[in-house]
């Protein structure tokens, strides 16, 4: 039986740690509570917040409606074939402990995402990413129910729309489906993704050669990495990555090399360059400032923070300085990866 709770605080749970209120909020176990939730006159019609793990949004203000906190557990191998698994998991299940039991069965193509934070369910959303692998490599298939009609829908890789730091579920669908489950296609035999990053130099420094390289080392190695750089939620409050990595063409990268000869950037086809929005920042002079209780991390100027009692107006505020440096230092626009709320 659905348990709805009203004027519930917020602040456990978002990994900001920004105090906000939700109206009502309901535990979600099994698609069967959604669907039952979604037939409910009374909540049908009021605003609707999904919540997985709470660590990519940034809540500006009470929200006054329904938090759904999905909490739909199960890690299941659904099929298998010479060279792939298929694994199915629930929406709630913690996304670093879904990576671990793969790694520990040696299912390879997850271990590059290793500790990012969040639920399964909000993976797809935002097509997550780190060291070289997107979600969509190894995404088959997710299920999702239509929140007007309450049925489900089974969802393709191609039915996805995936993009950097996008899906259909951020665009055109967006707050029309809730996702309850997604399948993994995992490979028997690994493909390193050792490039990106520090992964080769840490490896190096764990001692790892080609002939021992495995998907738990770089699992070790990415976790080590993470943990140098970003700060612990539980310590310091933040969502991680708060701006998007912007693409840029080849000849304004060309232009801008000149000016700035450090400046990193990794090509993306012909046409296009990824510059790592953390260098922008930290070179237009943000790294480390603070401003209250909002700052931007001292080690990693992409993590904005929240150092105690910050709003999260104040957290946007201080994003929307950010973005105005760069854009007159540089000439390019960054946005935030996070869900405003």
């Amino acid at each position: 039986m659905l348990n709805i709770q009203s004027h519930v605080s917020l602040k456990s749970y978002n990994t900001f740690g920004i105090e906000a209120t939700a109206r009502y909020w309901v535990d979600i176990h099994s698609e069967e509570d959604l669907q039952t939730l979604l037939q409910l006159d009374e909540y049908q019609n009021k605003p609707k917040l999904i919540l997985g793990g709470g660590s990519n949004v940034l809540l500006c203000q009470d929200f006054d409606g329904l938090v759904v906190k999905m909490n739909i557990q199960g890690i299941d191998v659904v099929r298998e074939d010479d060279d792939h698994i298929y694994l199915k998991a629930g929406a709630g299940v913690i996304w670093h402990e879904l990576v671990q039991y793969c790694v520990t069965r040696n299912f390879a193509g997850l271990e590059n995402l290793s500790l990012i934070p969040g639920t399964v369910g909000a993976a797809p959303m935002q097509n997550i990413g780190a060291y070289g692998v997107e979600l969509e490599q190894v995404f088959e298939s997710l299920t999702a129910i239509d929140r007007q009609a309450g049925e489900k829908r089974t969802f393709a890789h191609a039915d996805c729309a995936f993009g950097y730091r996008e899906s259909i579920f951020k665009r055109a669908l967006k707050n029309q489906y809730i996702i309850t489950s997604v399948t993994f296609q995992l490979n028997k035999r690994a493909t390193f993704h050792t490039r990106y990053g520090a992964i080769q130099e840490t490896l190096t420094q764990m001692g790892i050669t080609d002939d021992t390289l495995s998907i738990k080392a770089i699992s070790e190695a990415v976790i080590r990495i993470r943990r140098s750089k970003l700060p612990d939620p539980a310590q310091i409050g933040n969502a991680g990555s708060f701006f998007k990595n912007p693409e840029i063409p080849k000849n304004q990268f060309d232009t801008l090399k000149e000016q700035f000869p450090e400046l990193p950037g990794y090509p993306i086809g012909d046409t296009l360059v990824k510059v790592p929005a953390g260098w922008l920042i930290e070179q237009a002079g943000w790294k480390g400032y603070r401003s209250g209780d909002a700052g931007v991390h001292a080690k990693q100027a992409l993590v904005l923070v929240n150092y105690g009692h910050a709003s999260g107006n104040e957290i946007m505020a201080l994003a929307k300085r950010i973005q105005e440096s760069v854009a007159t230092t540089f000439g390019i626009a960054i946005s935030p990866e996070v869900n405003l709320i």
